[in-house]
């Protein structure tokens, strides 16, 4: 069937008039509005490869404001086919209920020969999409390491300029490059499975050092008591690890995503270590140290 050219036409124009209106004013405009449809195109904006929208990204970022309020900023990483996207829709969902804006920030695995990624978090968090005060951005990783995307941390500042109190950093999955995403988060919560190989074995040291929380996943039916068993030989092992800067001992929990189980307990140690890494300090600490890291990485991109 031959498309309606005059349909096309119209599109094209539209899309015309929206770009000459995406001016570094009106989008900031939007944002301190809490548009998340401007959020949205100013993430795309931050993304572009062309002159004229790196340039107005520039402009964007350079005239953001201080946030009314520090986002709390919780990386969420594991290994595929963890549960992570459901995991993430029943947390939100959590967090929305009490009264916080949710942004989520899905980082999916680029092809290495096509560069070309799926983008499907947003359809596995169907019910939290939904949702006026929750915002699901998947992005590329791209040929960025870490399990981060090249721009992650602009997203960031961003969404916190449109109002989101907690943003949530989904990553690739556990790799050896796996680290950059512990450097713009506050929290790292590490999720994990059992009965699926040696625990103890089957994680890399580097990712159990930076976890602030290991949580078990899928404990429900018949891998309820495998996970219980996993929670113990974790804190067994969290325990050989020497003491964080932070003062902080990680801790572990289990939890069912799908039957949404001990979800709360695992939002409960966030709390927690919050309050006590902003009580020694360690909390702003680390924030400032992470604004040294990204201005570096910043400048040895640009050059």
């Amino acid at each position: 069937m031959k498309p309606d050219q005059s349909h096309i036409d119209r599109w094209l124009l539209a899309r015309k008039q929206q770009r000459s209106n995406r001016t570094h004013a009106l989008l900031l405009k939007g944002l301190l509005e809490g548009s998340v449809s401007t959020l949205s195109q100013a993430i795309t904006l931050i993304e572009s490869n062309t002159k004229e929208d790196i340039q107005i990204a520039q402009q964007l970022l350079s005239s953001l404001p201080e946030p009314k309020q520090t986002a709390k900023r919780i990386g969420i990483t594991g290994v595929p086919g963890v549960g992570k996207s459901t995991f993430i829709e029943q947390f939100g969902m959590q967090l929305i209920k009490a009264g916080h804006k949710v942004a989520v920030l899905a980082i999916d695995p680029s092809s290495s020969r096509t560069g070309g990624s799926i983008l499907g978090d947003k359809t596995r968090m169907e019910q939290l999409s939904m949702q006026p005060n929750a915002f699901i951005r998947p992005t590329a990783a791209g040929h960025t390491l870490g399990g981060v995307a090249q721009y992650t941390r602009q997203a960031i500042a961003l969404c916190e300029a449109a109002g989101f109190d907690i943003i949530l950093i989904e990553t690739v999955g556990v790799g050896q490059s796996e680290t950059l995403v512990h450097g713009m988060v506050d929290f790292f919560v590490l999720l994990m499975l059992a009965g699926a190989g040696d625990e103890l074995q089957g994680i890399k040291r580097g990712i159990i050092e930076m976890a602030d929380a290991i949580a078990i996943n899928k404990a429900d039916g018949e891998n309820i008591k495998r996970a219980k068993i996993a929670k113990v030989e974790y804190d067994r092992t969290l325990h050989l690890y020497p003491e964080k800067s932070s003062s902080w001992q990680p801790k572990t929990a289990v939890c069912s995503a799908l039957n949404n189980e001990g979800i709360d307990a695992i939002w409960e140690i966030i709390q927690e270590y919050i309050q006590v890494t902003k009580k020694n300090g360690f909390f702003n600490k680390k924030r400032n140290e992470q604004n040294k890291f990204w201005l570096i990485q910043t400048i040895e991109n640009q050059i």
